[in-house]
């Protein structure tokens, strides 16, 4: 059962919640290690121009013709722009828009975001304006619309919206501590929702057994310039609001201690609202950069989901498996793999273990914009992928799926 209740084949798919030991910031995503480019940043604009007032004079002569025409065209180039108020208020704005065309041999079983196939679609546009000062008082608000938004909802809400407050937040920092108060992104997983920070087209199986978002409290602590703390309560995977009286809690470590390599870990333990019971995930991610053009990174994971009035339990383990390699500034290939072992059938409805094999190739004509085309293989030792519309009733035990899709970020 994926992030929140879902039925694929009569089977549910799970929920997420977690517990998250994460990178050096409180609102920084381990997602952000998996970057195909830089991350999305505001380009720098020029300093805001400022006008000093001129002394008191006595009167001058009129002012020829020629002067008088400069004068009415002077003002305009002391005039502020948007981008030089924004930045002077310490303010920064960004954005991206992804869009694609996306075929699967099957219905995307086991997929988190890419569902729908065979058609062009926007995949995701988003936004984010933040205030985020080292002291004192900021704030956070990330939109996104588009497909992404659709299932993003589903899982909060059960609703179908095009539109989703992905992330709102408050923040206060002093010294080396910093909270946040609101609704952010899970500190779980090396891929994260946006696409602009993920190497791949498709998420990840692992992806796909792991929660979004949280709503609540998270603390970071930095105990030194290389290791940092986060403890948070929340209100389970993926809910916004609930009258649940039971929370879950968050902790994670990340440790970073050069250039070249980074550890964190992370994990949620709270009861579900579905199941009344315990549930549990642990992840860990470290990730080497081998030279400035090739680099690897490993991601597992552990979950458990308790069951009242049962002596059993659901478990279910995940690792994955990343290979980037940069060519040039112009192209680039990353491989992924990764194996799910649903051992008891909770992440997918079917006690099975499931593999996927992606090759993505990345090419940027510049610098904020990506072009991907991308080939994924999903198998299983059980026929569970379900066959397109039409042919429904049919299962196999394969499903391959080829994608492009075009990034652009601002």
């Amino acid at each position: 059962m994926g992030r929140g209740v879902r039925i694929i084949n009569g089977n549910f798919l799970l929920q997420r919640i977690h517990f998250a030991w994460v990178l050096a910031a409180a609102a920084l995503t381990p997602g952000s290690l998996l970057a195909a480019t830089d991350p999305i940043t505001t380009a720098s604009p020029a300093q805001a121009a400022t006008a000093t007032p001129s002394a008191p004079a006595s009167p001058a002569e009129p002012a020829s013709p020629s002067a008088a025409t400069n004068a009415s065209v002077s003002p305009k180039s002391a005039t502020p722009k948007l981008s030089d108020i924004l930045e002077a208020s310490g303010i920064a704005v960004s954005g991206y828009v992804a869009a694609s065309y996306y075929h699967s041999s099957g219905d995307s079983t086991f997929h988190e975001l890419d569902i729908e196939h065979d058609s062009f679609q926007l995949d995701q546009a988003g936004a984010t304006i933040a205030y985020q000062p080292k002291e004192g008082f900021g704030a956070l608000v990330n939109l996104i619309a588009g497909e992404d938004a659709r299932v993003v909802n589903s899982y909060e809400h059960g609703t179908n919206g095009e539109f989703n407050v992905l992330q709102a937040f408050v923040q206060y920092a002093r010294g080396a501590l910093t909270v946040i108060g609101g609704k952010f992104l899970t500190l779980a997983g090396a891929e994260t929702i946006n696409p602009t920070l993920n190497t791949n087209f498709s998420r990840s199986l692992l992806y796909f057994s792991e929660p979004i978002s949280h709503t609540g409290l998270r603390a970071t602590y930095a105990i030194t310039d290389t290791l940092n703390a986060v403890v948070g309560i929340n209100n389970g995977w993926n809910t916004t609001s609930t009258s649940y009286g039971s929370k879950t809690g968050e902790l994670g470590l990340a440790w970073t201690p050069g250039k070249t390599f980074s550890w964190t870990a992370q994990a949620y333990v709270g009861k579900d609202q579905e199941y009344d019971a315990l549930r549990t995930l642990f992840d860990t991610i470290a990730t080497y950069n081998i030279n400035s053009s090739l680099w690897v990174s490993l991601n597992y994971s552990h979950g458990e989901q308790d069951v009242r009035y049962t002596t059993g339990d659901y478990n279910w383990d995940v690792i994955a498996g990343y290979v980037n390699y940069a060519f040039n500034d112009r192209w680039r290939v990353s491989l992924r793999g990764e194996l799910l072992a649903d051992h008891d059938g909770f992440v997918t409805g079917t006690p099975q273990d499931v593999e996927e094999g992606t090759v993505t190739v990345g090419y940027s004509p510049m610098k904020k914009f990506e072009l991907r085309l991308e080939g994924r293989y999903d198998t299983s030792n059980k026929p569970t992928f379900q066959g397109k519309s039409g042919d429904i009733a049919a299962f196999y035990d394969h499903q391959t799926g080829f994608a492009l899709q075009g990034v652009y970020k601002f």
